[in-house]
Order: structure tokens, then sequence, then C-alpha cells
């Protein structure tokens, strides 16, 4: 725990972005946008949050040891932050993942100190996970389940007190919207939480990609839905609705096209100068529809949404 707590010490605050929109959307009625940008973590994305919460949440159950082998269902950003962790106390890391996955995730796993063990379906992840902890003796740090409860949605610096007390000297310190998307499902129920029990008046939307299980969901109340098919859209978007997804904590969805993530993403990425990941441009097309929709209801206020990724994940 002190080499975790050690680990943020030594880190600063990710930077809130505040966006130049364009004037013509400001004639009239004050409108601002915000992006929060988590690719500045050390392991470059939003999820070395999440990782870090798994690995205090393990450690303070009693679960991870000086001896635990620490496992994972994950080929992505996750999988690297964990590894990160693993590699800062010592421990084994194994990232479960689909055989498909590309050499240049791999190497980003492996890079960090981890070790990738495959298997030929996408499904198979979660019981070859569990499995192989079981058989070591290990831990297995389950995101998809342990996301919405192994972070401290009332405070300590999680992700929602931080845009808030980033905010607080804005024009519209209480942002209207906050926008994000869903992997784990974590982040959206950490901040829903947060605005509940802060009783902010900030509407959380969550933005979801194509092939997603989330957004039918929520729409239909229904969570046994299973898309069958994986989103082309790196880090968000699920062919199941995983346990850490709470809709009760959100107040809207948006199916955003692949193509306008994609579209979006090269936007920004040109307007900031320098490359963000696809997740951002679904992100931000949440962000601009909703601004859009202030401006022509004559709204002011202001809308804050996350850079998740770099553009090389």
């Amino acid at each position: 725990v002190r080499l975790i707590e050690a680990d943020a010490r030594r880190s600063a605050d990710t930077h809130l972005l505040r966006y130049p929109l364009p004037s013509a959307w400001s004639e009239g009625v004050d409108v601002q946008l915000y992006l929060k940008d988590e690719s500045t973590h050390i392991t470059g994305s939003l999820k070395h949050r999440l990782a870090r919460s798994l690995f205090l949440y393990g450690l303070c159950n009693g679960w991870i040891d000086q001896h635990t082998t620490v496992v994972e269902a994950s080929s992505g950003s996750t999988a690297v932050s964990e590894a990160y962790f693993a590699a800062l106390l010592g421990l084994p890391f194994v990232a479960v993942m689909p055989a498909s996955t590309s050499p240049a995730k791999v190497a980003l796993i492996e890079s960090q100190g981890g070790r990738c063990h495959f298997v030929e379906r996408s499904s198979e992840v979660y019981a070859e996970a569990q499995r192989i902890a079981d058989q070591t003796g290990g831990h297995y740090l389950d995101q998809f389940t342990n996301a919405e409860r192994a972070t401290d949605w009332r405070g300590n610096n999680n992700i929602a007190e931080s845009i808030y007390a980033q905010m607080s000297e804005e024009s519209h310190p209480i942002p209207s919207w906050i926008v994000v998307g869903a992997g784990t499902g974590g982040t959206s129920a950490t901040i829903g939480r947060y605005v509940h029990y802060r009783r902010h008046h900030t509407k959380l939307c969550v933005v979801d990609p194509e092939n997603s299980a989330f957004f039918p969901a929520y729409c239909e109340g229904r969570p046994d839905i299973v898309t069958g098919m994986s989103s082309r859209i790196e880090g968000i978007g699920r062919p199941r609705v995983e346990p850490s997804f709470l809709p009760g904590v959100i107040d809207r969805m948006m199916c955003v096209p692949d193509s306008a993530s994609i579209a979006a993403a090269h936007h920004i990425s040109r307007v900031l100068g320098r490359r963000v990941g696809p997740s951002t441009g679904t992100n931000v097309w949440g962000a601009f529809a909703l601004l859009a929709e202030m401006v022509a209801a004559g709204i002011g206020g202001s809308v804050v949404t996350l850079i998740c990724d770099a553009g090389d994940r």
C-alpha cells in the first residue's frame, strides 16, 4: 500500500484543458467544453486509475501479498497499467487475452513486465483468468466485476472529485453534463455516485460505440443483452453487460457511430496538435451533441469529458 501511495504522490493530477470552441457557438449563449487529459498518467491512459484502485482493493482485502501472482482478463490499457503496478510491487502479472490480439498490444504489456496468455475465443478470457489464478494460488483482479466497488466514489481524489476541484474557478464551475464512455462501467459508476452524493445538478451522459451491449441494455432495461460482437473502439464497449455497469446513475446514453468516433478523434488531434485515441472521439462527439442542444435552447453552461488515451493505442 505504501509503495502505491508513494507512486501516486510522485504524480501530479491530470490536466483539465479548456477546448477552443468556435466563436459562433457562443453568440448569445456562454457554453464551454473541458477535456480532462487522462493520457498523461505514467501508463498512458484512464485505466491507470482503475489499476491502482484494483491493486489497493486486493491488498486491503488480504487477497494480494508478496507471493501473489496477479491475473487479469484484458488485452488493452487495463493490462498495461496493471502490469506496471505489479512490477512496482515485485509481483508476477499474467494478462489473459484472445490469440488475435495485435503484436503491438502484446509488446506494450510485456514492456511493463507482464506476461501474456492466449485463448482462442474472447469469451474464454474470464474463466481462463480465474483458472490461472486458482492454479497459481494467485488473485484474479476481475476489472469487469470490481471496477465499480474498488474506487472510493465518495472522494479520496477520485476522478469525479478531481473534476469538480479543477472546475471550481471556472465561469460555470458545476458542469451541466459530464460525458464518459463505458468499458467496465467503473468510471461512470464513480462519477454518477459522486454527483448524487454531493447533490450536484450535473447530469451524466454515457456514450457507447457500435456492437456494444451497454446502450441497448440501458434503453430496454435488460442486463442480459449480449451482442456477440466486439467493439472496434479501443477501451470502450462490450459484447455483454458487465457487472460494474450501473444504469441507475446514468441520466442519458448515446450510441455513437464508429465513423463519427474516428472523425472526431482526428478533428480533436488536429486542434490539440497531438494524437488522441478513438474513444476520445466518442466522448467528444457526445459532448458536441449536448453543446449543440444547449446552444439551440439558449442555455449556457459547461460540459466536461475525457481524453482517455493517446492515438498510439
